[in-house]
């Protein structure tokens, strides 16, 4: 079955039937977590960095690189018992999207993400990130392999 993703959100899955989906990646972020020994998959599509001071981070914490990198570990963790070193993870997005961006969203975004990994002491095994061009991505449960499909950004 396939479990879509959007735009700040995340799921999990330890049913081998199913992938992980999600669409046009472009300044966004996503982070994949497969634990081969439990067979569990998990993704978060991350849209920001960090939240402002509207609270938001609180009714979607998935949006945000600060809080949607560390619910997926921790889920990963606590909810299916995964070990972290056991963890396979990976990286995609953060493209150029926009000509002149002043806010460098997709930088930011590549920056933040790693820095919370490395605080984790956690490395990513592959990254797909920068660029000028939308990603989508199908991840199989049974085997962590993830299928990347591409198209130039129109910027």
């Amino acid at each position: 079955m396939d479990i879509v993703i959007g735009i700040g959100e995340y799921a999990f899955s330890n049913r081998k039937i199913d992938k992980l989906k999600t669409f046009a990646l472009s300044s966004c972020v996503a982070i994949t977590a497969y634990c081969p020994k439990k067979t569990v998959a998990g993704m978060v599509h991350i849209a920001l960095p960090s939240p402002g001071c509207n609270g938001d981070a609180l009714t979607r914490p998935g949006y945000y690189a600060t809080t949607g990198v560390p619910i997926l570990i921790n889920a990963m963790r606590s909810q299916f018992g995964c070990v972290q070193s056991d963890l396979n993870i990976q990286l995609y997005g953060g493209a150029k999207s926009i000509r002149n961006d002043v806010f460098n969203i997709g930088e930011r975004n590549i920056e933040v993400v790693k820095a919370i990994l490395a605080k984790l002491n956690i490395r990513s095994a592959k990254e797909d990130l920068g660029g000028t061009r939308s990603r989508t991505l199908e991840m199989d449960v049974e085997t962590g392999n993830i299928r990347v499909f591409s198209q130039p950004l129109q910027i």
